[in-house]
């Protein structure tokens, strides 16, 4: 009987995992061992396993063995959300919304179709937004720090879509970006698409290690540094002046742009300047209102220096164009009667508190957060494997991420992200109650 070939098992070891007959967690035979039952060659039963982890579908760990990964917590792309029991609480997405969110909007509305012009909504706006549109924006971000004229200002359906147009006007493909070894999953995302060579940056528990970003930038020609400097995801870090100033001059120094995600810097009370003002012209910034008024409404914006203007605004004419009319009259309403800063309070006051449920429930453990995040890291003990804890998780209906989702190195570090915002505040201590008794049961 003639050997199958090493695809043959590839899609035949697929299936059974994308089915559920080989469950999460499951050691999968040694390398020599597939070689002798399939009777192929050592090197193809390696090629097997290699086909098959770079698919998503199996982790291997040194010592241990090959594993069948667990896929359902959020792994950068697009994984199922399907439980095997009822759901519990997803931890895996921040989706934080305030009580009254939902009346807000509809006061907001009404305001919107009793206005004097309100088929000036429906109309096509201008790629990057109308003027007095931007200039909303721009007041608003004085209060970060930011002071720039509206014309830099482009209006985006997104935070995601405002680094998709800075990528696309910054990089070619082939292009080298450099990224925090641990940090935001979209990056990779946007990175592939674009055909970008990720470089990662070590990270150290304060910030992202210089000294070695210092040596990448000598020996390989980076075009770009995305960087997260206040309320990283998902380590939680708020870089300080003296980190911020080094950032800027070895931008200056080796000719490349930083790409500064500001998603969640406005968790920080009183963060330092922005990259964006200590380097004007070396700084893309970029954020949303997505974590601070409301995931569904879609609308973020991109401050650029002069030079990249008109590049960026035909990138978006050549995507989605930019923020839809009406969800634009929507933001700028709520940034100019002070409502997008009272929801920016109620989050932070919210973060705080659930952040204190986190710290009781998880007391004992190692983790890492930002006190007025919506963000845990959570390392595991060396027994707990993150994709074997996320399908037990997942048995209790509680859906987390794995630390494969925000790692750019080929070392996935032993830990899992806890998104804490989704749940109501006054479930969260029984969700992580039964949380912790799951990782507890995991024996050694």
């Amino acid at each position: 009987m003639r050997p199958p070939s090493y695809k043959a098992v590839v899609d035949e070891y697929a299936a059974a995992i994308r089915s559920g007959a080989l469950p999460a967690g499951t050691r999968l035979p040694t390398h020599r061992a597939l070689a002798r039952e399939r009777r192929i060659a050592l090197a193809t039963a390696t090629r097997v396993y290699a086909e098959l982890a770079a698919a998503g579908l199996v982790v291997g760990e040194q010592g241990r063995g090959t594993f069948v990964r667990a896929r359902s917590g959020y792994d950068g792309l697009e994984p199922s959300r399907a439980l095997p029991v009822p759901r519990v609480a997803d931890l895996s997405f921040n989706q934080p919304l305030s009580p009254d969110q939902g009346d807000l909007l509809r006061r907001a509305l009404r305001a919107l179709a009793s206005s004097g012009d309100a088929e000036a909504l429906l109309r096509q706006h201008p790629p990057g937004g109308h003027r007095h549109d931007r200039a909303a924006v721009a007041r608003y971000l004085l209060d970060r720090g930011i002071d720039t004229a509206p014309e830099n200002v482009l209006l985006t359906s997104g935070a995601q879509q405002a680094l998709d147009c800075v990528l696309r006007t910054l990089t070619r493909p082939g292009d080298v970006l450099a990224v925090d070894a641990l940090g935001y999953p979209g990056i990779k995302l946007l990175a592939a698409a674009h055909g970008l060579d990720l470089a990662p940056v070590p990270v150290t528990p304060d910030g992202p290690d210089l000294d070695a970003l210092d040596r990448l930038c000598r020996a390989r020609p980076v075009r770009a540094v995305y960087v997260q400097p206040t309320v990283h995801n998902p380590l939680g870090w708020v870089l300080d002046r003296v980190w911020r100033a080094r950032l800027a001059d070895l931008a200056a120094a080796h000719g490349c742009t930083l790409v500064e995600d500001g998603t969640y810097a406005f968790l920080e009370a009183a963060p330092p300047p922005p990259l964006y003002a200590l380097a004007p012209e070396h700084t893309c910034y970029v954020a949303g209102l997505s974590k601070n008024v409301a995931p569904g409404l879609r609308f973020g914006f991109a401050v650029l220096p002069g030079r990249l203007l008109r590049s960026a605004t035909t990138g978006l004419r050549t995507a989605a164009w930019g923020a839809p009319g009406l969800i634009t009259a929507l933001v700028t309403g709520w940034l100019g009667d002070g409502t997008v800063a009272r929801l920016e309070r109620e989050r932070r006051t919210d973060a705080a508190a659930r952040q204190a449920v986190a710290r009781t429930a998880l007391a004992g453990l190692t983790s890492t957060a930002h006190p007025t995040s919506y963000i845990r890291w959570l390392t595991l003990e060396p027994h707990q494997r993150p994709d074997h804890v996320a399908a037990v998780l997942a048995a209790e209906g509680i859906l987390v991420s794995t630390a494969d989702a925000f790692a750019t190195t080929a070392h996935r570090p032993n830990a899992v992200r806890l998104a804490l915002a989704t749940p109501p505040l006054t479930d969260l201590p029984a969700v992580l109650a039964r949380l912790r008794a799951a990782l507890d049961a995991i024996a050694p």
